[in-house]
């Protein structure tokens, strides 16, 4: 069996994970973990070899893919487009209003280079994107509905780690029922962002950390805060251990539709995880195989998961799927 030669960039919750998701997948070997730490400081979950991502270029034709797992706020902006000139990249950049900008960057270093990336993987985006263009091709007419959680968010709890004063923190996305109960009626509801989900944020501050600033530099962030209700809790570095030790989370898309003799539809796509890295994870290593399918047959640039054939994802073969899943 020809294996996948693996890289994993960054080694934190995402990093870790899909070192797991490769025990899974015999078709594929990691190769290295790359860190911006010092290699001896970084304890790797099973036996593999760690160096330092400024040592990235030294594995030009000794990695098939690399995976990269930063965070989507500071990291992947500026990973991505650099380590697309020297090697086939997937990644999970979830801020949906930037994925087109992110997305011309991206497909300018890869395709100048000859290699492929496929960004925004995950299950949102990533799974639920599928699950929205389907829904909607196959009801025309009608509305789409996206809810998430209740669950940890990773890029938003990136996001508040990285303002200045905050030792840590972990952010909660909630759906309100009343609206999803209303989208189930079949009510076809106008809904507003603010009236879909708030946002609920644990943050352990600094010793002397200005608190009245963090809090308000977390409602006003862009893209991430500003348009929801948010609430800010600080907590202690104890309670945060006990209380929020875990990274659950979830969500739904919904499609209410309708045909022209008034026959009404809805279509629901859910997930349940316990852990949201170690599931984002698994997405992101079955669409790095579907990388490698596509890369073989020539395929250059930029892609998202609407661009990826399904079947290409999966270890079977064609006749294996034709005969078990069709």
């Amino acid at each position: 069996m020809e294996k996948i030669k693996i890289g994993i960039v960054g080694y934190g919750n995402l990093g870790k994970g899909v070192h797991i998701a490769l025990s899974q997948n015999e078709d594929m070997e990691l190769i290295a973990v790359f860190t911006r730490r010092e290699p001896e400081n970084v304890k790797t979950l099973f036996p593999a070899k760690v160096d330092k991502i400024d040592n990235i270029q030294n594995y030009i034709g000794k990695i098939d893919v690399m995976v990269l797992c930063g965070g989507s706020a500071t990291d992947l902006p500026s990973q991505t487009p650099f380590i697309a000139k020297y090697f086939n990249t997937v990644d999970s950049f979830d801020t949906h209003n930037n994925i087109p900008t992110y997305f011309k960057e991206v497909e300018k270093s890869a395709k100048e280079n000859g290699n492929l990336s496929i960004i925004s993987v995950g299950w949102d985006p990533g799974l639920f994107s599928i699950a929205r263009a389907l829904f909607s091709s196959v009801l025309p007419k009608g509305e789409t509905y996206t809810f998430w959680g209740k669950g940890v968010s990773q890029g938003h709890s990136d996001a508040i780690r990285r303002i200045k004063g905050v030792k840590n923190a972990i952010q909660y996305t909630i759906p309100i029922n009343e609206a999803l109960d209303r989208v189930r009626n079949l009510e076809n509801p106008v809904l507003c962002t603010a009236e879909k989900h708030l946002r609920e944020c644990f943050v352990v501050a600094e010793e002397n950390a200005d608190l009245e600033k963090i809090e308000k530099e977390i409602v006003s962030m862009p893209n991430y805060f500003a348009d929801y209700k948010t609430i800010v809790h600080f907590i202690s570095e104890e309670e945060l251990k006990l209380n929020h030790n875990k990274m659950p989370h979830g969500g739904l898309v919904l499609r209410s539709g309708e045909s022209d003799n008034d026959n009404k539809f809805l279509l629901e796509f859910s997930i349940k995880l316990e852990s949201n890295p170690e599931f984002t994870s698994s997405v992101l290593i079955a669409f790095t195989r579907a990388l490698f399918r596509m890369k073989k047959e020539g395929v250059i640039g930029c892609k998202t998961v609407l661009d990826v054939p399904i079947g290409y994802l999966s270890k079977q073969t064609s006749e294996e799927l034709r005969k078990e899943l069709v």
